[in-house]
C-alpha cells in the first residue's frame, strides 16, 4: 500500500500544494512545508481515534456518508471552498479534541506561515486525507476496526508509534511550548532522529 510519502508525492500532492499556496497567499515552498508537518499530525491523530472500537466505527461511518475519494478527483475546484473548510474544521475538532491550535501553532512554527494560514491549511487538508482513507477504504474492501487501524498504520509508514506518541504529546501541551518545541526541532531534523522528523524531512524533498 501506497504510504504518505508516495501519496504526496504524487499528482494529489502537488495539486494541494498548488492550491493551497494560491487560496493562503503563500508560496509554494513556506505551503509545503507546513503540509509536511500538517498530514502526519491530522493522519497520527486520526489513527489515535481508530484504536478504539468506537471511533474506528465512528470513521468508518463517516467514510460510508461522506468521504468516497472522489474530492481527489477535483481538488482544483474546491480547495478553499467554503464547504470544504467547514468540513475540515468538523474533521479537526473531532480527531484533535479542540487542540487545533496546538497543531496550527506547530504547524505556523514549522513553516512560517501565520497562524490563521496554518489553521486554513489544516481545514484544507483534513477533507483530503478523509479522502485518501476512503479511497484506500474502498479499494481494500476494508470494514472492521483492524482493517481500518492496519490501512491507517500503512499509510503512516514504520514511524507509526513514535508519531502517535508525538501527536498525543502535542494534544497534551499545556501551552508553555516545549512539547511544540521538540516537535519543530524533530521537523527540522534536529538532534532527535527517527520518527516524525524522519517523515517530515522527505515528505515535498525536506522543504
Amino acid at each position: 500500500m501506497a504510504g504518505l510519502l508516495d501519496l504526496l508525492n504524487s499528482d494529489i500532492g502537488k495539486t494541494l500544494i498548488n492550491g493551497a499556496s494560491q487560496q493562503l497567499g503563500q508560496n509554494k515552498a513556506q505551503t509545503s512545508s507546513a503540509l509536511s508537518a500538517a498530514l502526519p499530525l491530522i493522519l497520527g491523530a486520526m489513527k489515535n481515534n481508530a484504536s478504539t472500537p468506537q471511533g474506528a466505527e465512528g470513521l468508518l461511518k463517516a467514510i460510508s456518508k461522506k468521504h468516497d475519494g472522489s474530492i481527489l478527483d477535483n481538488l482544483d475546484g474546491v480547495l478553499g471552498n467554503s464547504d470544504v473548510l467547514s468540513d475540515g474544521a468538523g474533521i479537526l475538532g473531532h480527531v484533535f479534541g479542540g487542540k487545533e491550535q496546538n497543531v496550527a501553532q506547530a504547524v505556523s512554527r514549522k513553516s512560517g506561515i501565520d497562524m490563521g494560514s496554518a489553521m486554513n491549511l489544516l481545514k484544507m487538508a483534513a477533507p483530503v486525507i478523509m479522502g485518501v482513507i476512503g479511497k484506500q477504504t474502498k479499494q481494500q474492501n476494508v470494514n472492521d476496526s483492524n482493517g481500518i487501524g492496519d490501512l491507517l498504520g500503512g499509510l503512516l509508514g514504520s514511524g507509526a508509534q513514535k508519531e502517535q506518541s508525538l501527536v498525543m504529546q502535542l494534544l497534551d501541551a499545556d501551552g508553555d511550548g516545549s512539547v511544540i518545541d521538540d516537535l519543530i526541532g524533530m521537523a527540522a531534523g534536529g538532534k532527535k532522529k527517527g520518527g516524525l522528523g524522519s517523515l517530515l524531512g522527505g515528505l515535498f524533498g525536506g522543504k
